[in-house]
């Protein structure tokens, strides 16, 4: 009876906002999809370098023996892509600490920490909400002095020449 081997994989995600990133790094031959499209059609365009300054960062022949699949979720488009890229470099590191060696491990995670912490720590600040008396998070509504809608005291009417005119009328 045959023995199948357990896969190696690691399972890391990556956050930005409120987009999440979930990569599945495993051996294979290179392949680093993201919603099941390969990493040069991820939307927006213009910051799809983002994506690629890990790899070259860090040299392609460190991804080449790796498949990556990464299932990102929520948040607006460049949240998400900035959780992918989070979600790449925490998955390679997780990856040679599990399976490769811890000296290897540790000289990517020196690099990626003294390009851009942001690779490896998410970034706490998150939306504030909006709270009453306000239309936003700190804007208050502006005061106003001079109210139009107002009642005066009873006696105050009496003592007005209008209504003692109208008065004395009866």
């Amino acid at each position: 009876k045959g023995m199948s081997k357990k896969a190696e994989f690691v399972q890391v995600y990556g956050k930005k906002k409120r987009a999440v990133a979930v990569a599945r790094v495993e051996k294979g031959t290179g392949i680093i999809k993201v919603n099941g499209r390969p990493l040069h059609l991820v939307e927006p365009a213009p910051l799809r370098m983002k994506l690629y300054e890990p790899i070259f960062l860090l040299g392609a022949e460190r991804f080449k023996d790796l498949n990556m699949k990464i299932r990102v979720s929520k948040g607006g488009s460049v949240g998400q892509l900035y959780a992918i890229r989070q979600a790449i470099c925490k998955g390679l590191l997780a990856y040679y600490q599990k399976y490769v060696d811890e000296q290897s491990k540790q000289e990517i995670k020196d690099l990626l920490l003294q390009y851009d912490r942001s690779y490896l720590v998410a970034d706490p600040r998150r939306c504030e909400p909006v709270k009453f008396g306000g239309r936003g998070a700190r804007a208050r509504y502006q005061k106003s002095y001079r109210q139009m809608f107002f009642t005066l005291p009873r006696t105050l009417i009496l003592h007005l020449p209008l209504q003692n005119i109208l008065l004395k009328k009866k």
